[in-house]
């Protein structure tokens, strides 16, 4: 896969660099007015919690000026209030750069039919993720989210965060990206791929945890870094010894961060690469968008996850071996 092969040509290059001229026109004022609203907002609050303290005194002891009791929940209100009128003032900038990834992204991405973007919503397969893929989690966020059909092949790929517990003791187990495809033929049952777990994780899993059986690739360098688990040994031994097994090989070397994880069931396919990159970032809106800097990038971006989920979803086909 080159990446090259999915870059735009010069119609598409055309349309991009048009929305990002207009971007550019609509950036520059947004940041001036951003950059007057700012002192007016926050001078406004200023001067208004400055009357109400000397309002206060007139009221107060003398030795109590400035720093009587409706005094101190005036400066928490003001400092509040701060917060809020920064917030007030940034807006524009915030709605500028919402408004332009939804402008850039169909014509970025035209290798992929259908394509579309949300932020923060959750996506439609996080449900038919096999429990034991990612492990216990109360709680889920979810940034990027792209979809749409690429080479006839349906896909969800979102920016994921699964953690467990709350306040400090709060425990990431998974951060990166998810691909979620539909596999050319159905797996009878669950198989996953994840990272080798201590004793006391697998210890809990077994309690909490799906019952599955543990199974061995044959190869002692994947064996030591993976489990593999599933609920139907007899159709999951010839993959974890083959297909998979040279699947997660290519991944440790095209994404060596952290070991991916894998997970099939029924009809779907899983891909999780724990990734600390943000992978569909904008620039500050105080930052000119460019070209070759920020979007070039992320079209390789898409195409190499795309082409990885691709290797995935051949896990569970017919073929002799993912290519």
């Amino acid at each position: 896969m080159d990446a090259a092969d999915f870059m735009p040509g010069e119609a598409a290059l055309a349309g991009i660099r048009g929305e990002i001229e207009s971007y550019e026109a609509e950036r520059q004022k947004v940041v001036r007015s951003v950059r007057i609203r700012i002192p007016v907002v926050i001078g406004v609050v200023l001067v208004l919690t400055a009357v109400l303290a000397i309002t206060f005194n007139a009221f107060a002891d003398p030795r109590e000026r400035w720093v009587s009791t409706p005094h101190i929940y005036l400066y928490i209100l003001a400092a509040a209030g701060l917060s809020i009128a920064h917030f007030v003032a940034t807006s524009p900038a915030r709605k500028l750069r919402r408004s332009v990834r939804d402008r850039l992204l169909p014509v970025v991405f035209g290798f992929i039919e259908n394509v579309r973007y949300r932020k923060g919503e959750t996506p439609d397969s996080v449900s038919r993720i096999p429990k034991d893929a990612i492990g216990n989690f109360n709680d889920s966020r979810f940034d990027d989210e792209i979809s749409g059909v690429w080479q006839g092949l349906p896909f969800e790929l979102y920016e994921a965060a699964f953690s467990v517990g709350s306040g400090k003791g709060r425990d990431t187990v998974f951060r990166g990206v998810v691909i979620a495809l539909a596999t050319e033929r159905a797996f009878p049952g669950v198989l996953v791929a994840t990272r080798k777990a201590n004793k006391v994780t697998s210890f809990f899993r077994g309690i909490f945890g799906k019952e599955l059986e543990s199974l061995s690739s044959g190869d002692p360098v994947l064996d030591a870094a993976y489990d593999f688990r599933t609920d139907n040994p007899a159709a999951a031994g010839p993959l974890v010894t083959g297909r998979l097994a040279r699947a997660l090989q290519w991944l440790g070397e095209a994404w060596p961060e952290e070991p991916a994880r894998i997970a099939l069931q029924g009809k779907d396919a899983f891909l999780l690469l724990p990734q600390s990159k943000n992978f569909f970032e904008l620039p500050d809106i105080s930052e000119p968008l460019d070209y070759k800097t920020h979007i070039a990038p992320m079209i390789a971006d898409m195409a190499s996850l795309l082409a990885t989920g691709a290797l995935v979803r051949q896990i569970g086909s017919g073929d002799e071996q993912p290519s």
